[in-house]
This record gives structure tokens, C-alpha cells and sequence, in this order.
């Protein structure tokens, strides 16, 4: 079995526990998993890696993600010459939060605690801060790693976008705002989204249209 089938089966089997998850918080029940997770993020209060964590989370909210998208569209224009790859960026970005919205008003899970400093408030499930940075930083490794000039800075790069999503969002356990159930289910659905993102920009770059636009620059 290919490496191909083997993503795909268990990207499937995450959807269907998520899937599970959703149903259970909207009717008031905690997942099992959430259940003894619980006790080591109250260890955790008030030390010097919750301290870290709450500054690493500024990295996925709003106030920071906003201005950060339209400098980076604008590079992606610079970079490419052609306005595709920054409308890709900018409306894969938006239709995540769009999305994110969406399940949690639809699920209704209350935050474990409401921290307006860490833009925590609203529903829980999923986690905006791993779905929308999973989306936004996955492009940006993307979209400039392509542009990259060898392959060992291309993974280097990409290395890095990838620790930076992991961090902001277990940033949003460590700092009590929201469960693991939440985070786990925002980095699979913003993977999904981030890997059709991608294909389209790869259908994009080999269709005919673009092949002529390629042929008369």
C-alpha cells in the first residue's frame, strides 16, 4: 500500500473520531480524550512555559495574521507575476475562518476559560488558532518554498512553517483556552483545506490557459 493510500486512511479515520467529537460536545459530553488531559495543563498555570506558549499564540491570532496575510499576498505577487497564487492565499485563508465560524456555532462547546489578552472568546471546537495558521503558514511554505533556490532550504523552510502550526496550536492547550479534542481537530481540518489549496494551485499551474500564458509572457 502506497504512501498516498495510507494518508488518505487515516485522514479519513481522524473526519470520523472528529466527527464523533462534534457530536459529543454539542450534546454536552467531554470526549475520552479530553478527559485526562486535563490535569497537566493546570500544572502548567502560571509558569514559565505558559508564559512562552502565550506569546507564541499572538502568532495565530488576528492582530497579527491580518497584516501578515497582505504583506505575504503581495510578495506572492512580486514573486510569481501573476495575481493567482495571492488570490489562492488570501481566499484559502478566509474561507478557513469562514469555515472555523461555522462548526463552532454549529457545536456550541464552551471554552475551557475566556482570555480576551490570548483572543480567546466564543465557542471552543475546533481551535481557530491550529486550523487557520495549519492553512495560512502551510501556503506560505508552499508558495515560497517553490521559489526557493535548493532543496535543503526548501525543507529547512518548510521544516520551520511546520513547527511554527504545531506550536501556536498546542499554545492554545498549554494556555488553558482550549482542549486538546479542539487543537487535534483544527490541524485536520485545516490540512484538508490546506492540501486542496494546493492541488487547486497545481491544476491551475498545468492547465491550458496557463500553459499559453506561459508561452506568451
Amino acid at each position: 500500500m502506497g504512501n498516498k493510500k495510507i494518508g488518505i486512511i487515516f485522514l479519513t479515520i481522524l473526519l470520523v473520531i472528529i466527527g464523533i467529537w462534534s457530536i459529543q460536545v454539542t450534546i454536552g459530553i467531554v470526549p475520552l480524550t479530553d478527559r485526562p488531559t486535563r490535569e497537566f495543563v493546570d500544572k502548567l498555570s502560571n509558569t514559565t512555559i505558559s508564559d512562552l506558549f502565550r506569546n507564541i499564540t499572538e502568532l495565530g491570532s488576528s492582530t497579527f495574521l491580518i497584516p501578515f496575510v497582505i504583506v505575504i499576498a503581495i510578495v506572492l505577487l512580486l514573486l510569481y507575476k501573476h495575481w493567482f497564487p495571492a488570490l489562492l492565499f488570501v481566499s484559502s485563508i478566509v474561507l478557513t475562518h469562514v469555515l472555523n465560524v461555522a462548526i463552532k456555532m454549529a457545536t456550541t462547546r464552551e471554552r475551557p476559560s475566556i482570555s480576551v489578552e490570548a483572543h480567546a472568546e466564543g465557542y471552543s471546537f475546533p481551535s481557530g488558532h491550529s486550523m487557520i495558521p495549519m492553512v495560512c503558514y502551510g501556503l506560505v511554505a508552499y508558495f515560497i518554498g517553490k521559489k526557493l533556490p535548493s532543496s535543503t532550504a526548501k525543507i529547512a523552510f518548510q521544516s520551520a512553517c511546520g513547527l511554527l502550526v504545531l506550536l501556536i496550536g498546542i499554545s492554545r492547550y498549554v494556555i488553558n483556552v482550549h482542549y486538546l479534542t479542539d487543537v487535534i481537530a483544527g490541524f485536520t481540518l485545516g490540512f484538508i483545506l490546506l492540501m486542496g489549496s494546493v492541488y487547486i494551485h497545481k491544476k491551475f499551474e498545468h492547465s491550458p490557459t496557463r500553459d499559453v500564458e506561459k508561452s506568451n509572457p
